[in-house]
């Protein structure tokens, strides 16, 4: 069983930079992959961010969107069980309500933060 909780979403301008911070509790049994969402205003949640757990077996780099490549970072703080997602060059087509999730690979189960809000405007 985990739990997410987001936090870091606001209004921020054209340009500019921001930091989403996932605080997690609990633990699973095996592998899982760690990713931010995101969706906007009358659109369909779509990933923005993906990694993998640390130690896991397969070694691969973290999966962004091609929306958000060069743009965004998503790092983990494992002993704070803490995910990151750092935000530079904000546009506002970044506009929307952000999510942590922590999928289960053994499982199958998605875990889902409660979500925030990001709006980019000036």
């Amino acid at each position: 069983q985990v739990q997410l909780v987001e936090s870091g979403g606001g209004l921020v301008q054209p340009g500019g930079s921001l930091r989403l911070s996932c605080a997690a509790s609990g633990s699973l049994s095996g592998p899982y992959t760690l990713g931010w969402y995101r969706q906007p205003p009358g659109k369909t949640r779509e990933l923005v961010a993906s990694m993998r757990s640390p130690g896991a077996a397969s070694l691969g780099a973290a999966q962004y969107a091609d929306s958000v490549k060069g743009r965004f970072a998503i790092s983990l703080d494992a002993a704070m069980n803490t995910l990151y997602l750092q935000m530079n060059g904000l546009k506002p087509d970044d506009t929307a309500v952000y999510y942590c999730n922590v999928y289960d690979l053994w499982g199958g189960v998605d875990y889902w933060g409660q979500g925030t809000q990001v709006t980019v405007s000036s």
